[in-house]
């Protein structure tokens, strides 16, 4: 018997990546129905055997590829206007979803991944795209607000914890990390001061390897040192990131 979508509730996902400039967000191009804004975010009605991460996770590994695994995802706020979404939106639902519900409850999400060629290959093909967040004025739905409530939640978290490393491949410079922070939080970091509480912190080890083939001076790479910060905070030694 195959499993029933639920009528009334669904996940959606704001997906960032960081491609070392600037902080991005991938969007999904829907076809043209009745003039709507065509680009969301990544979403689903649940399925009436799957809890709400997996759906988030279904929804993710459909949009990018990727697995559990290789994501970090955290529920944020629960989007319950019985207006926000209506009219040829709710038609569009209906029809994609085969279904026929007069209101749709959705749960909010926002995943961090490592942006590198397979992943933007795979979300090309998927006829998805990765939108700089600053420019990004119009979404369907409410899908703007919840990419800004989700931004939100991020920066905090960015704030208080090395969530940050999520979006930063293995190997990274200092002046990433900072671009990083500077890109999503929408203000200018002193580099020099940047570079001496992250150096100072004990949690980044240097790999002893430089970037090549850069026009400006090569910089050193660094890695995170994931158990270090842990018993950081198992000895309630805490750290402001920025």
């Amino acid at each position: 018997m195959p499993v029933q979508t639920n009528q009334s509730l669904s996940v959606d996902c704001a997906v960032f990546g960081f491609d070392g400039e600037s902080l991005k967000a991938l969007l999904i191009e829907r076809p043209t129905y009745n003039a709507l804004d065509r680009l969301k975010l990544p979403g689903s009605m649940i399925l009436e055997n799957e809890t709400l991460p997996e759906a988030a996770y279904r929804v993710l590994e459909e949009a990018t590829g990727l697995r559990k695994r290789d994501l970090y995802l955290k529920q944020m706020e629960i989007f319950s206007d019985p207006n926000r979404v209506s009219g040829d939106e709710l038609e569009w639902i209906n029809r994609k979803h085969g279904i026929r519900t007069v209101r749709v409850v959705t749960v909010g999400f926002y995943a961090l991944l490592k942006l590198d060629r397979r992943t933007t290959d795979y979300t090309s093909s998927k006829g998805a795209r990765w939108v700089t967040v600053d420019v990004i004025q119009r979404l369907a739905m409410d899908h703007k607000e919840i990419l800004s409530t989700a931004l939100g939640h991020l920066c905090r978290e960015m704030q208080q914890s090395p969530v940050a490393f999520e979006l930063l491949p293995k190997k990274f410079t200092i002046r990433a990390l900072q671009r990083l922070f500077e890109a999503a939080l929408g203000i200018e970091i002193d580099n020099r001061n940047f570079r001496k509480k992250m150096l100072s912190s004990g949690f980044l080890h240097a790999t002893g390897e430089k970037e090549q083939g850069v026009a400006h001076k090569p910089a050193e790479y660094y890695t995170f040192d994931r158990s270090a910060y842990r018993r950081a905070v198992k000895d309630k030694l805490r750290m402001n990131w920025v």
